[in-house]
């Protein structure tokens, strides 16, 4: 919409945008929103909404102890969703729900009545259709006397800003909150050519190395982020070291030839809680 033309201005309740990421991503998304002409309102809660979207519109918000106002003609309310399962009677079928309203399901999908299975959001999986898709796979596959389970499984995703933030695996707070030692590879995305002959060359990558050079994960911020990461992925799957990666001949010039770069850059030293 900003870049339509319209002024846009987003209220997050949280000291960073994105705080559920590692600081420097949600500083890259701050950056880039301010670069677009975008105003953030950080550390606000909202009190009041008045007015009818698409017409006008005054939120009352509360920052630093003081309310405050802001005068708009559309809202877009971002602030989750709930599941749909009041007054279906899931109680009389003898079906649990969590403290959230989910579907109370095992590592199987296996709700707490005999011969019932849930499936996607509602059991309260990540919000993902991919991991909808999965569940699915895992039915089916149970159905038929297999022995899946959702524990365990890798959860990526993508935020599809652009350019676009990608993840999968653990984030360095991830690691850190584990104890789990890393090494960090990190370059800005500049230094992926292809970048270059795009002219987007916003943000960075970094991977997080084990000491038995395994990778355990990896972020984008970058042009096709999602693509880059799914390649990244796909490695950790078949469980490869990262230097299969840095040592691979890939495609000059294309966006994944800069898992080289990242991976023949200097990493930190191993980081431990």
């Amino acid at each position: 919409m900003r870049r339509l033309g319209s002024r846009v201005s987003i209220l997050e309740r949280n000291a960073n945008l994105l705080h559920r990421e590692d600081p420097d991503v949600s500083a890259g998304i701050e950056t880039l929103f301010h670069d677009e002409g975008i105003d953030l309102v950080l550390n606000a809660t909202v009190v009041e909404a008045s007015g009818v979207s698409g017409d006008s519109v005054i939120i009352t918000y509360k920052q630093d102890g003081q309310n405050k106002t802001i005068e708009g003609t559309h809202i877009l309310v971002a602030t989750g969703r709930t599941p749909n399962t009041e007054g279906m009677g899931l109680e009389l079928a003898g079906v649990e729900l969590t403290a959230s309203g989910h579907i109370k399901v095992n590592e199987k999908l296996k709700t707490t009545a005999p011969g019932v299975w849930a499936n996607g959001e509602v059991a309260g999986q990540p919000q993902f259709t991919h991991i909808a898709f999965d569940d699915f796979r895992i039915l089916r596959d149970n159905f038929a006397g297999g022995n899946r389970v959702t524990t365990g499984r890798q959860v990526p995703y993508v935020l599809f800003t652009d350019p676009e933030v990608a993840h999968i695996g653990l984030s360095e707070a991830e690691a850190r909150k584990k104890n789990i030692p890393y090494r960090l590879f990190k370059i800005p995305m500049a230094a992926d050519l292809r970048t270059r002959t795009l002219s987007e060359t916003r943000g960075f990558m970094k991977a997080l190395v084990g000491e038995d050079d395994s990778i355990l994960g990896f972020t984008v911020f970058g042009v096709d982020g999602g693509e880059i990461m799914s390649a990244v992925q796909i490695a950790m799957l078949g469980r490869l070291p990262y230097t299969a990666l840095r040592e691979a001949i890939l495609t000059h010039p294309t966006l994944m030839e800069g898992l080289i770069v990242l991976f023949s850059s200097v990493p930190t030293s191993m980081i431990q809680k």
